[in-house]
């Protein structure tokens, strides 16, 4: 058995979402938010070297000796797969190991509300699903894919860096590629991927504007696409997007995204006040008529006025929903307070635990 499987298991057993294995430093995981060592044993940066490059293969050995970082997934038999991040730093090497469930889980059992099932009965458009690191857009996006799944009859197609859920045939083709493996970047994967006669495209991640550009156009094109961003918010968001382009195009692209865009989560994971564990809060912002025309004339900055008045169409802004799940003793008046984006709207509550 590999070296690196022991301390995986155990953080699988303890409900953790990382192992930091790092020369130099006790094993810590990073469990409902907080790192905590798994010993007090400091790791040599000999046993590192030996675990880590026990699981890596030719071509990630090969990636970290010319960039010194690799990125890769890791499955352990029967307990999870892991994202995995090799580097070096001072010390030696190191690596962190994000789990990722070996079932991915339903909308329902996540708990997410109507409307974000209703964005994935779309047939074409884009959907984006943002947040910073750590904030579950994987598992989100996993739990919309198995809903299009086992609904509906198509071609799913996804492209990650690495791979993370693993998706089995249900009612959809499903196919899956991994860039550096499979591709070599996602803006040629989805370029080739428009030739693949897709229904849906999932772009793990949306990172420069070659991909950006074509995620859209592949979305006026009548595909569904869905992608994740690292914006907090949703209009920052479409401010994101618009902004990748040249300010001569920047108007057309606003044109573009009023017609295809169907929506944006924006979520964030929070320490839950009535049991041990984490919550999302989401933000949600659908594309209605009053939405699109806003887009369209560059207006974003009253996107967060739509939100709060689209109730009834899904729409909720992350401070309203933080207010909600506070009320319904969810979460504690202090992570309502750190968490929200208005902060004096919390002021009085942050002293509440």
């Amino acid at each position: 058995m590999p070296l690196i499987d022991e301390p995986l298991k155990q953080l699988v057993a303890k409900n953790g979402s990382d192992l930091h294995y790092i020369a130099g430093q006790p094993a810590r995981f990073r469990i409902y938010g907080d790192l905590q060592p798994a010993s007090l044993d400091v790791l040599s940066a000999q046993d590192v070297n030996d675990a880590l490059l026990e699981i890596m293969s030719a071509a990630s050995r090969k990636d970290f000796e010319a960039h010194d970082s690799a990125d890769f997934a890791y499955s352990v038999d029967g307990v999870a797969r892991f994202r995995v991040n090799v580097m070096r730093h001072l010390g030696g090497m190191g690596g962190v190991f994000r789990t990722i469930p070996s079932v991915c889980k339903t909308l329902e059992e996540l708990n997410m509300p109507p409307v974000v099932e209703n964005l994935c009965r779309h047939s074409q458009g884009m959907i984006l699903v943002t947040g910073k690191t750590g904030s579950g857009k994987s598992t989100t996006l996993a739990g919309m894919i198995d809903e299009i799944n086992g609904r509906m009859n198509g071609h799913i197609l996804t492209i990650e860096d690495p791979i993370e859920f693993v998706h089995k045939r249900k009612s959809c083709l499903i196919s899956q590629r991994e860039v550096g493996r499979h591709c070599e970047s996602f803006a040629s994967a989805l370029h080739s991927g428009l030739r693949e006669d897709p229904d849906v495209i999932l772009v793990g991640e949306m990172r420069d504007l070659e991909t950006v550009s074509i995620a859209v156009t592949a979305a006026e094109m009548g595909i569904l696409v869905m992608g994740t961003l690292h914006t907090n918010g949703a209009s920052a968001t479409v401010d994101r997007i618009v902004n990748a382009f040249p300010t001569d195009k920047q108007s057309h692209v606003r044109t573009m995204l009023s017609t295809s865009l169907r929506g944006v989560i924006s979520q964030q994971l929070i320490k839950r006040k009535d049991e041990p564990g984490l919550v999302a809060a989401l933000e949600i912002l659908v594309n209605t008529s009053a939405v699109a025309n806003l887009i369209r004339q560059g207006k974003l900055d009253q996107l967060e006025n739509a939100m709060q008045s689209g109730r009834t169409h899904g729409m909720r802004t992350m401070d309203s929903t933080l207010k909600d799940m506070m009320d319904a003793g969810t979460i504690s008046g202090r992570t309502a307070y750190e968490a929200s984006i208005e902060k004096r709207n919390f002021e009085k509550f942050r002293e509440e635990d």
